[in-house]
């Protein structure tokens, strides 16, 4: 997925309705931004943002629908490049067909990961097929760490096995939670699982007292450990616990996507659809897409590819998490 907006916002702390929140839960509140150009379908982003730019590896949280492509015109990605980063596709309906420049056609589905390693430079198109009417999910980014991030260009598709909770449903696409373990590789150690809550349940998940963690809301009225969230916000949970609680307050069932992975401890430059180390890097990695080397070609796509955007006059500067 392209990332077609770059500028942060801030971050915005919660409270429960009983007083404050406990020590260490942020509410970050998504801006919504145009997917692939300024007449397409809009999504709700909540990473990166001024205050926290990772979660673990995450670097990048798009949510977007319930779409009514028949009014919107759903999804329709030009092929586009991707460098230091692996995307992950996750979607609750509809289906989009993926093509990239390793030679992959794929569909991804609702409860199926589709998992793409940019590395050294792929590129991709994404594109919502025929038979979807109403687009809903989410496209996320992981950050490839410094002796990865020019690994070879690979895709991966996995079909997660539900697991059931005291309270509701996990599906593990990446990582361990709930007895269960993806076997998608990943560069560092994440987490990535959608979670379905019970109508008025409460759901305690044993975690890694190493992992940061984010729960991003797609539906219901989520509480995490004791903080609410609203639907298309991301709750982060720094290291240091060895559970969480996630409650829903609804006589309806909740769903959400549990992040996680160790601090992230380098510095990135992330602008548009790449990631690098330096203002530089993304200045090599722009001029590679313009004269059409590094990220191979997108066949099967009718039309362009998308066009990079122009640099920002001052140079790009790293930024690391946030202690």
């Amino acid at each position: 997925m392209s990332n077609t907006e770059t500028r942060p916002t801030e971050t915005v702390c919660g409270a429960d309705a009983d007083g404050p929140p406990p020590p260490g839960i942020e509410v970050l509140t998504p801006r919504e931004v145009p997917l692939g150009g300024p007449r397409a379908m809009r999504v709700r982003r909540t990473l990166p943002q001024r205050a926290r730019t990772l979660i673990g590896a995450w670097c990048f949280a798009d949510h977007y629908g319930p779409d009514d492509i028949t009014e919107s015109g759903g999804m329709r990605v030009p092929p586009h490049p991707h460098t230091g980063l692996q995307t992950v596709s996750w979607l609750f309906s509809g289906e989009i067909e993926h093509r990239d420049s390793l030679g992959s056609h794929a569909y991804v589905r609702p409860g199926e990961l589709n998992l793409m390693t940019g590395g050294q430079g792929i590129s991709h198109s994404e594109v919502s097929t025929r038979s979807t009417r109403i687009l809903h999910g989410a496209q996320l980014w992981v950050a490839l760490p410094e002796e990865h991030r020019d690994t070879a260009r690979d895709f991966r598709h996995h079909v997660p096995t539900p697991v059931a909770l005291d309270g509701g449903e996990a599906r593990v696409f990446l990582g361990t939670l709930a007895g269960d373990t993806s076997p998608v590789r990943t560069f560092t150690p994440l987490l990535g699982a959608e979670i379905t809550l019970d109508p008025d349940s409460r759901v305690t998940l044993d975690v890694d007292p190493g992992f940061e963690h984010g729960a991003l809301v797609d539906t219901g009225d989520v509480l995490l450990a004791g903080t609410p969230l609203e639907p298309a916000e991301l709750g982060y949970a720094p290291p240091g616990r060895t559970a969480l609680t996630l409650a829903n307050r609804a006589n309806v069932p909740a769903r959400l996507l549990l992040l996680g992975g160790p601090p992230f401890e380098e510095e990135i430059v992330m602008w548009w659809n790449f990631i690098g180390r330096s203002h530089d890097d993304i200045v090599r990695a722009r001029e590679d897409w313009t004269t059409g080397t590094r990220f191979g070609e997108v066949h099967g796509y009718e039309g362009a590819p998308l066009p990079a955007p122009e640099l920002p006059n001052t140079p790009l500067k790293p930024r690391g998490r946030v202690r």
